[in-house]
């Protein structure tokens, strides 16, 4: 695959943004960087991504033969462990504080552990089971529905904590 439709493939569109949110982390940790705008990117960035795989991906992965279901939809319980992770970091006034950068470990561990899972079994099991054309589709979908999340200011503390709150699948 190359040019646009490889920015389309969705393995190669959720890639992109793992390594965009491992980026944010290094600048939440770093003294020397506007932390509270990496934190206010990293939230938006961290709940279009999760809502986009939920609504557009893992549905349609959960259909294609050799895709791990179990792992689709432990995928979906490990994006709520990291909604909620975010939502204590964005409760915290004092960027910096002691409260803050414990939060925040727990968020880089919540989240890194469930991007470290979701390459191994989720993304591989697409990038060999699923046809080309089809994560063509699946990636076209999902930048699609991430975009509309973005656009909704999704990473607002009140967005993130009406996620938190809402009862699983009641989206």
């Amino acid at each position: 695959m190359t040019g646009a439709r490889e920015d389309q493939d969705v393995v190669a569109a959720i890639l992109k943004d793992h390594r965009t949110m491992e980026e944010l982390f290094r600048r939440m940790r770093s003294v020397e960087a506007d932390r509270a705008a990496a934190l206010e990117k990293f939230s938006a960035l961290l709940i279009a991504h999760g809502e986009a795989e939920e609504a557009e991906v893992y549905g349609a992965l959960k259909r294609f033969k050799d895709v791990d279901n179990e792992e689709v939809e432990h995928g979906e319980e490990e994006h709520a462990e990291g909604n909620k992770a975010l939502l204590a970091l964005l409760e915290v006034d004092d960027v910096g504080s002691d409260e803050w950068d414990t939060r925040l470990e727990a968020l880089v561990k919540a989240v890194s552990h469930h991007l470290d899972e979701e390459e191994r079994t989720i993304l591989n099991g697409a990038r060999e089971n699923v046809p080309d054309e089809r994560r063509a589709e699946l990636g076209g979908a999902f930048l699609k529905e991430r975009e509309r999340q973005l656009a909704s200011d999704c990473g607002s503390i009140e967005n993130v904590r009406s996620l938190v709150g809402a009862p699983r699948g009641a989206k």
